[in-house]
């Protein structure tokens, strides 16, 4: 099984925890508790793919980590689910992606090359 290590970043109060407990625990939080730092762990089939989620619930301050880079954006709402399973998955096939062009890297002078920046742990 394939363990992917995911950070949640976003301002504070925007509902990082929410969001991630609406993934895990299919329950919607709607009282407001400032995190410090929370783990959590999912196994999920994502592509057919038996997968351990890792994903750490940050502070606000860990949103420096992802402002600079180029990352996908998904709209969410973990109020009503939309968008939640979306959002981490997207990160894992992210992930497979990144890893998949490091064993494989395009000719920097061909098609298909891009220069491109990730954060993974």
């Amino acid at each position: 099984m394939t363990e992917y290590r995911l950070v949640v970043v976003c301002a504070e109060g925007m509902g990082k925890s929410a969001l991630t407990i609406q993934l895990i625990q299919n329950h919607f939080v709607d009282e407001y508790d400032p995190t410090i730092e929370d783990f959590y762990w999912k196994q999920e089939i994502i592509d057919g793919e038996t997968c351990l989620l890792d994903i750490l619930d940050t502070s606000q301050q860990a949103q420096n980590l992802a402002c600079s880079y180029d990352i996908p954006y998904i709209e969410t709402s973990a109020k009503t689910g939309q968008g939640v399973e979306d959002a981490f998955y997207t990160l894992v096939h992210e992930i497979r992606q990144h890893t998949l062009w490091k064993l494989n890297p395009p000719n920097e002078n061909g098609p298909g090359y891009m220069s491109c920046k990730c954060v993974l742990s």
